[in-house]
């Protein structure tokens, strides 16, 4: 195969992971939507567009397959291909992660409203996330491990707000017992923001690997 045919293909997955990327990102802020009015429907409609999500998965992990069967690809654009079949796995359990806020909003029994002062770190904490993943994804497609570096900085900034939510909440609950089920589901929620957060680590690890050739660990 030609150097222009495997440019191609890399391209089209390429395209395919950025397609993937939105939507997940867009079931996140749709799913906090969705909590934050407590809209039931639109939460059920969230959970119900997931499986788009899982069909670009194979989708894209099929075309990573056909191009390292087809072309017999160099170690570089091997490492590229290969990481672009690990980032999807991030990004579906991402959108997992979305679907989960959704059942916390099915399952808490009315709005949050009773947190309403200590929400607004809540709202910048998912912000923070989405913002996270569209760098990431346009790290990996530039090869741009700089830039890897300095995301994983973000995930700081997310993991402090997750601390300093999961203690506000708590505090809150002790001070009035009546919003233990909502606060108790609340830190569910908080948990999975800062596991997406994880993912998007998770992605930063693979596009230096695949710039390089080596692996580190940026969750530590």
């Amino acid at each position: 195969m030609t150097r222009g045919s495997q440019d191609t293909r890399v391209k089209n997955i390429n395209r395919q992971l950025v397609i993937m990327a939105k939507l997940v990102e867009k079931q996140i802020y749709d799913s906090m939507i969705s909590l934050k009015n407590y809209d039931i429907e639109a939460a059920a409609n969230i959970i119900k567009g997931d499986d788009r999500v899982d069909e670009l998965q194979k989708i894209i992990e099929e075309l990573c397959i056909k191009f390292i069967a087809a072309e017999q690809p160099l170690a570089t654009d091997l490492r590229k291909v290969m990481t672009a079949s690990k980032i999807v796995t991030d990004l579906e359990r991402m959108a997992d992660h979305a679907v989960d806020i959704c059942k916390i909003t099915m399952m808490i029994g009315g709005t949050i409203n009773s947190f309403k002062k200590h929400l607004d770190p809540l709202w910048e904490m998912e912000k923070k996330v989405r913002a996270m993943i569209g760098l990431a994804i346009e790290s990996y497609i530039n090869n741009d491990d700089e830039t890897a570096y300095k995301i994983c900085e973000r995930d700081d900034e997310v993991d402090s707000i997750y601390r300093s939510l999961f203690t506000t909440f708590v505090e809150d609950i002790k001070l009035d017992e009546s919003l233990i089920d909502k606060g108790i589901r609340l830190l569910f929620v908080i948990k999975y923001l800062e596991r997406i957060g994880d993912h998007v680590t998770n992605i930063c690890e693979w596009t230096i690997y695949s710039k390089s050739g080596s692996y580190v660990d940026l969750n530590e």
